[in-house]
């Protein structure tokens, strides 16, 4: 059965962030680790959200996996193509967003020229219900700009431009427009008549305003028909309703369900950013937690063996125990400073592999991992290829199970986006666990 939606993301955890809405508006969705091969059996489901972890590689690279992806979603019939990246267009100069962009429009335009949009794309990261707004092509992350959000101390892909436009065109060789909210304002009709004039000029991307859910809902109806729409998790809440207008999806009644959770409880936290920070220390005034430190990662074994042996013992009472790197921009950066960018990531991402695969052979069912690049180190060492997309948390995190060798009960797996949840998300992550699957299991 063909599927109605492909979507393509650059993290797993925005991955898991599109997948939550999918599901939310009613699709039946399933989350890929990595491009899945020809043999892959995805079920009877309306989406398919392919994770790769091409955010901050080089972006031949991330051109490459992302081509590969959209070649497998094309061969299951995807009706629509979604490049989807973080909310806060995390990225550099040199990519990845544009020349991904680039090479997905190019690839859709060899077979579906005569598609309304077959020559443009767009680009809407806006994610209101998580204070992610554009205003005249400006990203604002709650009522601050990008560049003064805590965003411009990201570790790996610094924001120090909060104009997407500006920002977009150092990225590619090709025109970038707006899409205003007065245009949105005005209507669907609008919105397409101005897209289709800038298309005329010449203008492949286009940065849409976007302030709440109308002009989502605006947006959504105006690019239904568009073979690839770009943007954050916002565009994916509303555009379920517009495939079930034209009826493309048949409705279903528990588009998330999950089975009962079992098995010890950890959070590990690799993000830095604010909100993370705020929801350790809120976790820590609560539960036990373990700081890792890259530099004493660098130097032996023993500082993995000592957060090993503190999460063993911490399990081993009940409660749920927290391992983290998350620090502040000063502590980071002396780490970088001492082992280079890319060798101070390595460390926390290994280790933090390390713990979760081990962890869960010993006896861990549910497992918390804030931040992309955390995320993508753990799912890749615990060697899950699929993620079935269950109840929300909070906004943009919903909880995933995946089958577990030797057990009944699967694996639960949270995948947190570093900027999102509340300050108590830690520690409510797993209260709202226990209320779906009791739900769903008495159901």
């Amino acid at each position: 059965m063909a599927i109605v939606l492909g979507a393509i993301a650059d993290d797993f955890t925005g991955a898991t962030d599109l997948a939550n809405n999918l599901v939310r508006a009613g699709m039946r969705c399933v989350q890929a680790i990595g491009v899945p091969t020809a043999e892959t059996d995805i079920g009877d489901v309306d989406a398919v959200v392919v994770a790769l972890k091409t955010r901050s590689c080089p972006s031949g690279e991330a051109v490459k996996e992302s081509l590969a992806a959209l070649e497998w979603l094309q061969a299951r019939g995807a009706r629509q193509i979604f490049f989807k990246y973080c909310s806060t267009f995390d990225s550099t100069d040199a990519g990845n967003i544009g020349p991904v962009a680039d090479a997905l429009l190019e690839r859709l335009r060899a077979t579906q020229t005569e598609r309304l949009g077959g020559t443009q794309t767009v680009m809407v990261p806006a994610f209101p219900a998580n204070g992610r707004t554009v205003y005249q092509g400006h990203l604002f992350v709650g009522d601050r700009l990008l560049n003064e959000s805590g965003m411009e101390h990201h570790p790996l892909n610094p924001m120090t431009d909060a104009d997407l436009v500006r920002f977009l065109g150092r990225q590619t060789p090709h025109a970038v427009g707006l899409a205003a909210r007065p245009v949105l304002a005005r209507g669907v009709d609008v919105t397409r008549a101005h897209l289709r004039s800038l298309a005329e000029q010449g203008v492949r991307h286009v940065i849409c305003d976007t302030l709440d859910e109308d002009d989502l809902a605006v947006l959504a109806e105006a690019l239904v028909d568009y073979p690839l729409v770009t943007g954050g998790s916002g565009l994916g809440q509303a555009l379920p309703e517009q495939y079930r207008r034209r009826g493309w999806l048949d409705e279903v009644s528990e588009p998330g369900r999950l089975s009962p959770a079992a098995g010890g409880a950890l959070v590990l936290s690799g993000s830095c950013s604010r909100a993370t920070l705020g929801q350790v220390d809120h976790f820590l005034e609560h539960h036990p937690g373990f700081a890792l430190d890259p530099l004493a990662l660098a130097e032996d074994d023993s500082h993995l063996t000592e957060a090993m042996a503190f999460a063993r013992e911490q399990l081993a009472d009940g409660a749920p125990v927290l391992v983290y790197a998350s620090a502040e921009p000063e502590r980071v950066r002396e780490a970088q400073a001492a082992l280079g960018v890319e060798r101070a990531g390595e460390q926390v991402e290994q280790a933090m592999g390390q713990l979760a695969r081990t962890l869960v052979d010993e006896g861990v069912g549910r497992l918390v991992v804030a931040g992309g690049e955390t995320s993508g180190a753990v799912v890749s060492a615990l060697g899950i290829r699929q993620l079935r997309i269950g109840g929300q948390i909070d906004p943009g995190v919903p909880w995933t199970q995946a089958p577990w060798p030797g057990r009944e009960a699967p694996l639960s797996l949270a995948l947190k986006s570093g900027n999102f949840g509340a300050e108590d998300f830690f520690t409510r992550a797993f209260t709202v666990l226990e209320e779906l699957t009791a739900e769903e299991g008495s159901a």
